[in-house]
């Protein structure tokens, strides 16, 4: 049995993977607050900021991965916040890091030492990962600590025969970045003139992205840019 467990697989991004794993014939599991609403997706509420949210799934994700001959676990659910340096609440920022960088180690945990060889884990940075804007503090602070993440986990994997990498999207059409901007289809429209292709990348652009890299093991320890192109200022 062929296995992909995606966190924040009820939207965007995380959605538009799940289908495609299933088209490949994945069982597919979605660990998210909310359902994926899909009858072939495997739903496990959990609100990964809170480590006993995580705790209650722990021995289904393990049943699940025990069972299965090749897995796939993408770490793709995040929070992004209004904030910057000069007002970035300690406890906003706590929930920040509890979503993007806590909820992947624990879950790793778990998961990793049962892993079979020819499975993957892939963690879904972002362009933010490497650069950054004003007004994403925990959010781009977050995102280089997730390669941080990657690129350890690259090494301590050595001889498991298990690959990672880090897929890092540009601004892709998904309700979070339309949320965080407040849907202005002004600034929507000044975000899709950042790439030389003069759009927005689409959710299922990224879910096949992250296909091929569970594929293709000769990517271990990498980090993938999927940006069409970003403009640099």
């Amino acid at each position: 049995m062929k296995l992909a467990i995606i966190t924040g697989a009820s939207a965007g991004i995380g959605r538009a993977t799940a289908l495609r794993f299933l088209e490949e014939g994945f069982d597919v599991i979605n660990i998210s607050r909310r359902s994926a609403h899909h009858e072939s997706i495997r739903d496990l509420s959990c609100d990964l900021s809170s480590a006993a949210s995580r705790q209650a799934i722990a021995a289904d994700l393990i049943a699940a991965v025990d069972s299965a001959d090749e897995v796939c676990l993408i770490h793709n659910a995040c929070r992004m916040a209004k904030d910057n340096v000069f007002a970035c609440d300690p406890a906003d920022l706590a929930i920040t890091l509890a979503v993007n960088i806590e909820a992947p180690n624990q879950i790793n945990q778990w998961l990793l030492p049962i892993m079979p060889a020819g499975s993957s884990v892939i963690y879904v940075s972002s362009t933010l990962g490497e650069k950054a804007v004003a007004g994403a503090f925990s959010y781009v602070t977050s995102k280089h600590a997730n390669i941080g993440m990657m690129r350890a986990t690259c090494q301590d994997l050595q001889g498991k025969g298990i690959h990672t990498c880090s897929v890092c999207p540009g601004f892709t059409d998904t309700e979070m970045l339309r949320t965080h901007v407040g849907n202005d289809t002004q600034v929507l429209q000044a975000i899709a003139a950042m790439n030389t292709f003069g759009r927005m990348i689409a959710p299922e652009e990224i879910a096949a992205t992250l296909t091929w890299a569970h594929h293709n093991p000769v990517i271990n320890g990498s980090v993938l840019h999927a940006n069409l192109g970003q403009i640099e200022s």
